[in-house]
């Protein structure tokens, strides 16, 4: 069984304000083009189709025309709906879309069916399960203890009736732990959504959606494609690409990626202002790309955007770095802020209040209400 590993679309995206859909259209039409070059039997995207719960029109529809083309390769398209995504809405019409091959994960039930493809060799079972929380999981398994995300990712495998002696796929959407994470990603609803790679013991691959940086979690069996564009400067360097998964007879798996080429890149570009507008320095060059400019010019420059802009017109993000900056306390306390989850914050801030730590209990109070609130924000 040949598939491509998609996720992390993001469709609709903005990226500092800046609308990525004219991009995203780019890399879905590049993904088309590998698809007819590759002549997979299936494709899988693993969560996070959209970037918001509530899309815009505009993402509504490329989404719709990117499907639109899949189905007319005959192909089956397997998604499953992610932490950004609104799992009734992407599924809104999936038992009407199976006809064209295209099969969505529903809401999250509490009990799973395969969706059961053959090629040469037998069946292959692609079992989809959707981003859930141990929530989730509990309504359905109310005598189960289940306390973290490994509890409930446990919980759900463990009741799909799994039978080893044939070729499974897992699709889902998770954080595993050893993941290497970066800023574009939400991680840390709270800080214990961490899923052990153990609870996959199972599955002959997983593919898996959620972290940007395309990776393996302890071998190519358990794989992150991660996201086919850049979404923040924090992914800069990343090699962005299509996985392609050769699933043979049962323990025989190939893992390969194909590169993928955006329209415009996302750069970081540093020196003076003198240096940057030099014809010099940015002939031969993308000035196009997206951009985050660091300026080392020691006083500030006047009107720097829209006076640089005139050369590269999708600055981003603009910066200085120099003795002023350097010496400032408060950008490092800022970055500090940004790393920490938002319990972890919390922790500290009622530690310093109080002279204590949060008991487990008030610990599990304060993760529910802030999923409570963040869910409300989407």
């Amino acid at each position: 069984m040949r598939f491509i590993h998609l996720s992390d679309l993001h469709i609709g995206k903005r990226v500092n304000e800046i609308s990525m859909i004219e991009d995203q259209q780019y890399i879905l039409s590049a993904i088309i083009r590998i698809v007819d070059e590759q002549q997979p039997e299936a494709v899988v995207i693993a969560g996070d189709v959209y970037d918001k719960s509530v899309p815009s029109a505009e993402a509504v529809t490329l989404l719709d025309d990117f499907l639109c083309r899949l189905a007319k390769r005959n192909m089956p398209v397997l998604i499953i709906s992610g932490n950004h995504d609104s799992p009734e809405r992407l599924a809104f019409g999936g038992r009407l879309m199976e006809g064209a091959g295209i099969y969505v994960s529903p809401v999250y039930g509490g009990k799973l069916e395969p969706v059961v493809l053959e090629d040469a060799k037998g069946e292959v079972k692609f079992w989809m399960l959707p981003f859930v929380k141990p929530s989730h999981v509990k309504r359905f398994f109310p005598e189960q203890k289940i306390e973290s995300y490994t509890d409930a990712l446990r919980v759900a495998v463990s009741d799909m009736g799994i039978d080893v002696s044939q070729r499974n796929v897992l699709i889902t959407h998770q954080f595993v732990t050893g993941a290497e994470t970066c800023e574009s990603e939400e991680i840390s609803v709270g800080g214990t959504d961490n899923v052990d790679a153990s609870v996959f013991a199972d599955f002959d691959y997983v593919a898996l959606g959620h972290i940007h940086g395309p990776q393996n979690i302890g071998s190519q069996r358990i794989r992150y494609c991660g996201t086919p564009l850049k979404y923040s400067f924090s992914e800069v360097k990343h090699e962005k690409s299509v996985t392609l998964v050769e699933l043979g007879s049962k323990g025989e798996l190939e893992v390969s990626t194909l590169p993928l080429e955006p329209k415009r890149d996302l750069r970081e570009i540093k020196g003076t202002y003198d240096e940057l507008t030099a014809r010099s320095f940015y002939e031969g060059t993308a000035v196009d790309d997206y951009l985050h400019v660091t300026l080392t010019d020691e006083d500030d420059i006047p009107e720097a955007v829209g006076r640089l802009r005139v050369i590269y017109p999708n600055i981003m993000k603009l910066s200085y770095d120099n003795a002023r900056t350097r010496s400032s306390n408060v950008i490092s306390a800022v970055e500090d802020v940004q790393r920490k989850s938002q319990l972890q914050l919390f922790e500290e801030l009622y530690e310093l209040q109080n002279d204590r730590a949060m008991s487990e209990e008030q610990r599990g109070f304060v993760q529910g209400l802030i999923e409570e609130i963040w869910e409300g924000r989407k």
